[in-house]
Order: structure tokens, then sequence, then C-alpha cells
């Protein structure tokens, strides 16, 4: 029977909290991630190269990630997980500052990298942090809610760059950005350990076992479980980046609009990516996880061509926004499906690991949609020069990648 989620919202203050705390390490991650991608056509200005270049940035950031969920996911798990997400934004908040004072596309790949690694540490960070910390029955509703926190970081680094990079340049996104990281790290400061942690931890300490042993055990015991989760999260990452990174651009490149009509594509959609998350992940509690993840790929699928083919911008914002829809609502499914299926004292490393070995297989993915959609260029020409058909390319990938979730 579905409950009211009303009630399902209601948590204690230091639930809340916790909860609030790790929405934010999330939303800080997002919005300096989409930096890249929405200042793109700017950075390959900047540096004298193509889009498609400059997209490296991203594969590199992606392929990454793994590292920091392994490194971090493991300390978590070991020593708590408050000192390392502390640690974890603040180094980020380090790199994106240096960012803003790259001169060329060497140096900026080199610090999105070092990126990557902190970025793919939060995520198993915060994703365990919540998913401890709440209620058993709340916990569907507020996976959509902490996943959407990566569409509220888009939405917000849209903003800012509406707002920012016409007046000040893309340099000033980059140092402006750290804002909300800073905050977010005195926040973590109060944080307390959860209940479930402990527990586990003691556990741990119980054993006589070296913590490598108990790793291998884990291995051995449920290596099949281990490969799906990658599998799954290949898939879901694929739909993600697939569907939003190259978006910007193109619409900027493709359909000549502005970038402020651009920024409004980007707003547009990840408002349906917020929508979808918390929607999907309140039903999946009744519809059960993998169900919804279906119906999302389903429903997704049929309105691709909604996504990408007219040429009227507001026929394109209403393909943005039910693309998100569905593909977000899937998403807003994984934090608590994977914290679930996380074997007991790994539920910070394996959830974290297996998204970001999931982000390393599709890593590639807007890289592959820009330089396919400029060697193959619409057939009429626009002032002279060819014009990429990012828009095509976009349209195989995501209806092949929802065929491979289902």
């Amino acid at each position: 029977r579905l409950q009211n989620p009303l009630v399902l919202l209601r948590l204690s203050p230091r639930q809340a909290y916790t909860f609030s705390v790790a929405f934010l390490g999330w939303m800080v991650d997002a919005i300096d991630f989409f930096c890249v991608s929405m200042s793109t056509t700017e950075l390959g200005d900047a540096f004298g190269v193509e889009p498609s270049r400059v997209t490296s940035a991203i594969t590199v950031t992606l392929m990454l990630r793994p590292v920091g969920a392994l490194v971090f996911g493991v300390i978590a798990d070991r020593h708590g997980r408050r000192i390392p997400l502390m640690v974890n934004l603040f180094l980020f908040t380090i790199i994106e500052l240096a960012s803003g004072f790259s001169h060329n596309l060497s140096t900026f790949i080199g610090l999105r990298a070092v990126y990557g690694i902190l970025m793919g540490g939060e995520w198993g960070l915060g994703s365990s942090l919540a998913m401890e910390a709440l209620p058993v029955e709340s916990r569907g509703i507020f996976s959509g809610i902490l996943q959407e926190g990566y569409a509220v970081g888009n939405l917000v680094a849209a903003m800012m760059y509406y707002a920012i990079v016409p007046n000040l340049g893309w340099r000033a996104l980059y140092w402006i950005s750290i804002i909300p990281a800073a905050i977010t790290i005195v926040l973590a400061y109060f944080l307390d350990e959860t209940d479930a942690w402990r527990q586990a931890r003691q556990a741990q300490r119980a054993s006589s076992k070296p913590y490598y042993i108990i790793v291998l055990d884990m291995l051995k015991q449920h290596w099949l479980r281990c490969i799906y989760a990658i599998v799954l999260m290949a898939a879901m990452n694929f739909l993600s980046h697939g569907s939003q990174d190259l978006y910007p651009t193109f619409l900027k490149k493709q359909h000549g609009f502005s970038p402020k009509q651009a920024t409004v594509g980007t707003i547009v959609g990840n408002l349906g990516a917020i929508v979808g998350g918390m929607f999907f992940g309140y039903i999946s509690e009744y519809l059960g996880r993998r169900r919804t993840i279906a119906i999302c790929a389903i429903c997704g699928a049929c309105f691709i061509p909604l996504w990408i083919l007219p040429s009227k911008f507001g026929q394109l914002l209403a393909g943005a926004f039910f693309i998100q829809v569905f593909v977000q609502g899937a998403w807003g499914v994984i934090p608590v499906y994977l914290s679930e299926i996380s074997p007991e004292g790994f539920r910070a490393t394996f959830p974290g690991l297996s998204y970001q070995l999931g982000n390393l297989v599709s890593a590639s993915a807007s890289q592959i949609e820009a330089a396919m959609g400029e060697k193959n260029p619409l057939p009429e020409l626009r002032d002279g020069a060819r014009v990429p058909n990012y828009g095509r390319v976009q349209g195989i990938l995501i209806g092949a990648i929802f065929c491979c979730v289902l």
C-alpha cells in the first residue's frame, strides 16, 4: 500500500542534518563537474581546439573516478565517513580553483584528472552516510532526492554559467563555484558517524582476519553480484552522461541557439530530472527497484525523437524535460538499490566502486558523441561551414543503452 510521502519525509533532526550534508556534497560535485560541460565551447575557443578535444577532460575525469571510489571507500569503511568526506571536499575545492588558472588544455586536463579521483570518492561517502542514517521505509524516496543532488548541481552550474560567463568569463565560473563546497565542508565538521557504521566496524575488529582477507572472502562469495553491479552502472552512466554532457553543445553548435538558450535547455532538463528522481524513487518502494528502472527505460526510449529531432526550441525543451524525467527517474533508485545489495561492512566501498567502475566503462560517452557528430555532419552548410550532427549520435547511443538496461 502506498504511504503518504509527507509521512515518509519526516526525519529526526540528526537524520535530516546527515542527509542534508550528503545531498550537498553530491550537489557540489555535480556543480564542479558540469562547469566543464557548460563551458565546453568557451574552453575550446580559449585553448584553440575543437569541442571534442575539450570533452577529453570529461573522459579523463570519469575514467579516474574508480580510483577515488576505492581509496576513499576503504578509508570510510575502516575509519568512518566524516573526516574522509571533509578531506575530499577540501581537496577538490583546491583543484576547482586551480582549473580557472589553466592556460592550456594539457594543464586543464591534468587538473580534471585529479578532480576525477576526488569526485569518485564523494558519491560512495555521501550515499553510504545517507542510506545508513535513514529509516528503512523512507530510503526509496530519499534515494531519489539524494541522487537528484546531481541534477540540482547541474541546474546550479547552468545558472552560474548564465550569470557569470557572459559577464566575467569562463575562469570566474571555476573560481566562484568553490563557494558551495566551502560551506559543505563546514557543515560536515558537525556530522556524527552512523550507528550502522559503528556496528559494522565493531564486527570487523572482532574478527581475527586481516582486512585484505575479509575483502577476498567477500569477493569469493559475492563476485557475481559485483559484476552485475558494475555492468548495471556502466549502462546507467552511459544514460546519464550520454544524455546530459553534450546537450548544451548540441543546442549551440547544431541548432545555433544562444548560450542563454542552451542554459535554459539545461535548466528545463534538470527540472525534469528532479521530478523523475523523486517520483520514481518513491514509487520504487512499492513497485520494486528493478521494475521501476525497467519502466523508466521503456518510457524514456519513447521520448528520444522529441529530444533530438525538432527544430523549434520549445519542442526541444519538452523533449529535454521528459527524457530526463525517465533517465534520472531510473537513477533515483540507484543509491538505495546499491546500498541494499551491498555486502555487510562494505557499504561505502561496494556502491562507490561499482558506480565508478561503471563510470570508467562509460567515460568516453560525450567524447564519442562529439567526435562522431563532427565526423558525420549535417548535409547542409551554415555560413559556409559544416555543422556537426550531434543529435543523431546521441539518439542512437541513448536508444541502445535503454535497450541494454532492459
